[in-house]
């Protein structure tokens, strides 16, 4: 029998389960953490992109308001996403724009004007 197949296989299935498995199990902890303390005042973005200040909470659900109109919305708490309002700061470039690189301000070979007038 050949042990060094059993070795390598057992060696995947960790390295599958340390890169994959675990670090998802961690952040839908995290993200269940998070839904539980939510509690009234705080502002919270919701998977669809909706902001609002937490008026009210129950067991499985929560009520926000959304704007100075005192607009009203009865969202589940699973459908929270962030707490705080969740930004683009960074954002994803195109394949396009990955490939092009910065122009060069000024090629080494050529003199700036003033400097040929000098000579």
């Amino acid at each position: 029998m050949d042990y060094t197949f059993i070795l390598t296989m057992v060696a995947f299935v960790a390295i599958f389960y340390f890169m994959m498995i675990r670090p998802e199990n961690k952040r839908k902890k995290q993200a269940q953490q998070m839904r539980d303390s939510l509690k009234k005042g705080d502002v919270v973005t919701s998977i669809g992109g909706i902001v609002g200040k937490i008026v009210s909470t129950s067991e499985k659900t929560i009520i926000i308001e959304t704007s100075e109109d005192r607009v009203r919305m009865e969202l589940t708490r699973w459908a929270v996403s962030t707490v705080g309002v969740q930004t683009d700061e960074q954002p994803e470039t195109t394949k396009k724009e990955k490939g092009k690189k910065e122009p060069a301000e000024a090629p080494v070979d050529e003199l700036p004007a003033a400097e040929e007038e000098e000579k």
